[in-house]
């Protein structure tokens, strides 16, 4: 797919679901701020997670992924669409939260979801990720006009900062936004079972933009195959690592048996919903570990239909989260929820293909770009 293409199908999707969500905040208002909310903590996740890849490979000492290093940097211009959707919800629909509706809680809970605290906290939150975005990639870029190994010093110093960073505000996040709908219920993992979510979203979305730009020939031939097995490696990797956290979760709280943690399962295993329950267990993990078994898969169309199968899997998770615990009653997929959703890819690609056009689509001048093309997995 090429950028101008990119651009035309951005604006398409974020148009139509700018009307979506126009509509459904006439007919359903809580089903489609419910949504905005899915729609937001995904965009802006999908937005950090680009950032989180690089700093992640950039401290390793990785060099494989340098020749399609633009694509994480790149996605990382969605966080603030992500952001802005995000204060959104919790200015004009802060009743999702019921501490915010008027529910007291008491204790180091009553104070650490003060309204002031909360929003505090999520400023931040927010505010570092997009600092440390704008710093990782500025850096990156810097070395297109000298080529000095100084900016990669400098990156793999911003990047093992920002590792210790988003660990720490991307797990009180999911607390903050996600676990505190139902704040009667807590896990200890959630913020780990979260971070597994988000990061193999990106990988599946690294997959199919690479696969996408590789065949408008804007990365040949810097992308090899050996690229893609290794990006399949990862998206088998932390499929897996997701299902580990699931089950951790779930058979810790199913073995306890404390009304107080139960309870949240319990909600997800009534009616229709235990369909959707074992459904996501079948996108984010079961689908993709078949597909991506065999070596000749991660580096055929076949790693792109398992990256797809893994984003809808996130969406699915995302909602199983957030759903239930902001409406009542059974599921339902409409308007209110799709719109959203829409908004949030055309948005991803509209601003994806403005980053993505405004650099050279290889770092030329790194350093270690040759032992990345050179590159055998």
């Amino acid at each position: 797919m090429t950028l101008g293409r990119m651009r035309h199908w951005g604006v398409r999707l974020a148009a139509a679901g700018a009307v979506g969500i126009g509509l459904g905040l006439l007919r359903t208002p809580d089903r489609t701020w419910a949504g905005l909310l899915i729609a937001s903590f995904g965009l802006a996740a999908a937005g950090v997670g680009g950032v989180v890849f690089i700093a992640l490979c950039t401290v390793s000492g990785a060099t494989w992924p340098v020749a399609f290093r633009r694509i994480p940097e790149a996605l990382a211009a969605a966080l603030p669409a992500g952001a802005l959707g995000l204060a959104a919800v919790f200015l004009l629909r802060p009743t999702l939260y019921p501490w915010l509706a008027g529910e007291t809680l008491h204790g180091f809970k009553g104070a650490w979801l003060s309204p002031a605290f909360f929003f505090t906290r999520a400023a931040i939150y927010l505010g570092l990720w997009a600092l440390f975005a704008w710093l990782i990639v500025r850096t990156s870029r810097a070395q297109d006009h000298d080529g000095s190994a100084r900016h990669t010093a400098r990156r793999i110093k911003l990047s093992a900062a920002f590792v210790v960073i988003f660990a720490l505000s991307f797990w009180l996040a999911s607390y903050d936004w996600i676990m505190s709908l139902e704040p009667h219920w807590y896990s200890t993992i959630f913020g780990v079972y979260n971070f597994a979510g988000l990061f193999s979203c990106v990988v599946a979305i690294v997959v199919l933009l690479a696969m996408g730009l590789r065949r408008a020939g804007l990365l040949q031939p810097a992308l090899r195959d050996e690229h893609l097995h290794d990006l399949g490696k990862l998206l088998f990797a932390f499929s897996s690592f997701w299902m580990y956290i699931w089950f951790c979760q779930a058979m810790l709280i199913w073995y306890t048996n404390i009304p107080e943690e139960s309870v949240y399962y319990v909600r997800r295993l009534e009616g229709s919903w235990a369909t959707l329950f074992y459904l996501n267990v079948a996108l984010n993990w079961v689908v993709p570990f078949v597909l991506l078994l065999t070596r000749q898969a991660k580096r055929t169309r076949m790693i792109a239909y398992a990256a797809g199968v893994v984003l809808l899997g996130r969406w699915l998770d995302l909602y199983l989260m957030i759903w239930p615990a902001a409406i009542a009653g059974a599921p339902h997929v409409g308007i209110g929820e799709i719109a959203p959703a829409v908004a949030a890819a055309g948005l991803l690609l509209l601003a994806f293909a403005r980053s993505f056009a405004s650099a050279p689509p290889v770092p030329l001048r790194d350093p270690a770009l040759s032992a990345s093309l050179h590159y055998h997995s």
